[in-house]
């Protein structure tokens, strides 16, 4: 919780905060990802009148990611960079003279969240029959598929496989 009663009591005031947020884990509906590391939390705050604040800031995140195709922890920076305006009656962040730090970081890491995580480009994944990770060396799996009315289908996905 950083405290913002210097600005919010004086219309015009702008003032810089660093903070390090208290943030381990950042938790949503599709999982739970550790932060490893980052720096702090650099902040503008402006209070623009009419019980308005106006906020910008920057912080970058170091966060452990699942590789989408083997499940190997994988560390991605997470670049957040808020920039919002803030009315003092209606938000999610401040209550009373202070400002969520932990909250407005975590929300705003969703908007940068990265669509996929590979450990590497090239990476082979998991077989689909046995689980082994196929960056370890194939699996003794048999490349026939186990229902024969799927056999047609893996055929012509086979012709546009990747590379």
């Amino acid at each position: 919780m950083l405290d913002l009663t210097e600005v919010i009591l004086d219309d015009g005031k702008v003032k810089q905060y660093e903070v390090l947020p208290e943030l381990k884990v950042l938790s949503y509906r599709f999982g739970d990802f550790k932060i490893l590391g980052g720096g702090p939390l650099t902040l503008e705050v402006e209070n623009t009148g009419e019980q308005k604040l106006q906020i910008s800031g920057r912080i970058g995140l170091d966060v452990e990611f699942p590789c989408a195709r083997c499940l190997k922890s994988v560390s991605r920076r997470l670049d957040i960079q808020p920039e919002l305006e803030l009315d003092l009656q209606d938000n999610d962040y401040i209550e009373g003279y202070t400002l969520d730090v932990d909250q407005l970081v975590h929300d705003e890491a969703l908007l940068v969240w990265p669509e996929r995580v590979l450990c590497r480009e090239d990476c082979k994944g998991l077989c689909a029959a046995c689980g082994k990770d196929l960056n370890d060396g194939p699996c003794n799996c048999a490349d026939a598929p186990s229902d024969p009315r799927m056999a047609k289908i893996l055929d012509i996905f086979s012709k546009y496989k990747e590379v």
